[in-house]
């Protein structure tokens, strides 16, 4: 099968293969998956309902009787029945990630307040693990190499550093919106509604709007 997408839509996929968000049946974010995946679904009958703007058309092989091609047609956002998702499910807690973690921060250092690039950020951990801190969501912040190193394995008050901001756990929506750089429209308008209003990312949406 091919991913067939209109030509005026086609710059705004990555190899114009998208990922395609997935709900459970009462509409929590669930994952990311390939459209090859999704296709799958709608193939067993497990796509419980379909939301989102976009729709991608897959064709596969011609019907030697018919002449006819088939083709199945997929949406940006689809909805899989409870039995489909049984076993797959994300643990309440999102796993702990550099990459999510810095998207988390803004890749801002929690000590010097400046922004960096991932490849000069490091996982900080407020309570070292030396002293018994944990390798948690809520013990860990962005930092850049110079003021990881400075703090070494130390808390922010025994290396007399403040801490700028505080770590959170981000909930499922934010992971998900943490975890894929090239997000459709229609997707992020899905995911920013399940955000909780107190996180980095409204935040940050807010100044980017303003």
């Amino acid at each position: 099968m091919s991913l067939m997408l209109p030509a005026h839509k086609a710059t705004l996929y990555t190899n114009k293969r998208p990922l395609i968000l997935t709900l459970d049946a009462q509409g929590v974010p669930h994952r990311w998956i390939s459209w090859q995946h999704a296709v799958f679904y709608y193939v067993k009958n497990q796509v419980a309902w379909a939301a989102g703007d976009h729709e991608f058309t897959v064709v596969g092989g011609v019907n030697r009787d018919t002449g006819e091609r088939s083709f199945i047609t997929t949406s940006s956002i689809i909805a899989i029945k409870g039995k489909a998702l049984a076993g797959s499910q994300f643990g309440l807690i999102p796993p702990l990630n550099n990459r999510e973690l810095f998207h988390r921060d803004r890749h801002i250092c929690a000590y010097c307040g400046h922004g960096f690039t991932s490849s000069r950020l490091t996982r900080d951990h407020i309570m070292p693990v030396s002293q018994g801190g944990q390798d948690l969501w809520m013990n860990v912040v962005t930092a850049c190499r110079n003021c990881n190193q400075r703090k070494s394995g130390r808390t922010p008050e025994q290396a007399h550093m403040q801490l700028l901001y505080a770590p959170y756990v981000p909930n499922k929506a934010e992971y998900l919106i943490l975890c894929n750089r090239h997000i459709l429209a229609d997707q992020m308008d899905f995911l920013a509604r399940h955000v909780n209003a107190n996180s980095r990312w409204h935040q940050q949406a807010q100044l980017d709007h303003t």
